[in-house]
């Protein structure tokens, strides 16, 4: 069992890295730009914040999945999946899957192009409309986390 006990510290270490970085974008970063702190260009500062943690993030959403899905094969635990008292394999699933899209096809293909162009001709709208995403996705997150840890602690919702 000491290889399920590496998956799940390398998964808790991964979302540790991945959420608290969404955190810090939502909670900090954003504002900050918003503010001007960082300087006049919103786009240059988002641009240094997002190019450093964006690969980080990928990374760590990667790990996570790669591991989950470990753990889950492992353990066979897909019967899980058909149980409404573990709501939270399937949140984790779920938010797991947004981010993924999110940073690997979302925000390089689409969001980088658009955002650009909206951001410039608009920036205090497109910047609160990130804002705000970033606040849902981070609210998304947390709950799960939530969800997870009292989950397998055996509280349940239903």
């Amino acid at each position: 069992m000491d290889d399920v006990v590496i998956a799940r510290a390398l998964h808790v270490l991964a979302v540790v890295i991945w959420i608290g970085g969404v955190s810090m974008v939502t909670t900090v970063a954003l504002p900050a730009i918003r503010r001007g702190d960082l300087g006049s260009d919103w786009l240059q500062a988002l641009g240094a914040i997002e190019h450093r943690f964006a690969w980080q993030a990928r990374i760590a959403v990667v790990i996570v999945g790669l591991t989950g899905f470990y753990m889950a094969a492992r353990l066979d635990l897909w019967d899980r999946f058909r149980s409404a008292e573990f709501w939270w394999m399937h949140a984790m699933v779920c938010v797991w899957l947004l981010f993924t899209v999110v940073l690997f096809v979302a925000e390089p293909f689409v969001v980088a192009r658009h955002f650009r162009k909206w951001a410039t001709s608009a920036p205090q709208v497109a910047f609160r409309w990130l804002h705000r995403v970033h606040w849902v996705l981070l609210a998304l997150s947390l709950i799960t986390i939530f969800g997870v840890v009292a989950g397998s602690q055996g509280w349940s919702l239903f």
